[in-house]
């Protein structure tokens, strides 16, 4: 009985992994055919407007119809050089069309000074639901959601800081 050894069959089967290795680089790397252009007339229907770019807000929306916006806002917030102003997060809010005197903010700083290492912002939504966003070193990327609201309207814990600017 004639017996193959183990290398045999691992030199057999390297061969054919590089070989295919090959088509695939050569067949990757040659040219692509261009597709025909195809022309045809641009149609316009009357009263037609182009959608807007981004989220946008919905005053008779819900919560959920009007998170993607406030996630947008938090984002672009939290990527400019005022990331750690609770400020900034509601004064964007307020720009966007969000509605003051239904917000809250926690402090931008601790009891002895130092950064906070997470703030909350929120916008009560009806009677029953919140927008919430957290952000922070302690938080990572920022956080959004829709949460029920807690007792007398409110959307955060603890103590906040007046909306008085």
């Amino acid at each position: 009985m004639l017996r193959r050894s183990d290398s045999h069959v691992s030199r057999v089967l390297g061969v054919a992994g590089a070989t295919t290795m090959l088509m695939l680089i050569l067949t990757s790397c040659g040219p692509t055919p261009s597709p025909d252009p195809v022309r045809s007339p641009a149609v316009e229907s009357p009263g037609a407007t182009e959608e807007p770019a981004g989220p946008s807000y919905v005053p008779d929306g819900t919560a959920d119809d009007n998170l993607p916006l406030f996630s947008a806002i938090v984002a672009q917030v939290w990527a400019s050089d005022q990331r750690a102003s609770g400020r900034a997060y509601i004064d964007a809010l307020i720009g966007a069309g969000f509605d003051r005197s239904a917000m809250q903010v926690t402090q931008d700083s601790t009891t002895v000074g130092n950064p906070a290492e997470s703030l909350q912002f929120s916008v009560r939504w009806g009677e029953e639901e919140c927008l919430v966003g957290q952000v922070g070193p302690s938080t990572g990327d920022p956080v959004t959601v829709v949460l029920p609201q807690l007792a007398e309207g409110r959307c955060l814990v603890g103590t906040t800081r007046a909306i008085d600017w």
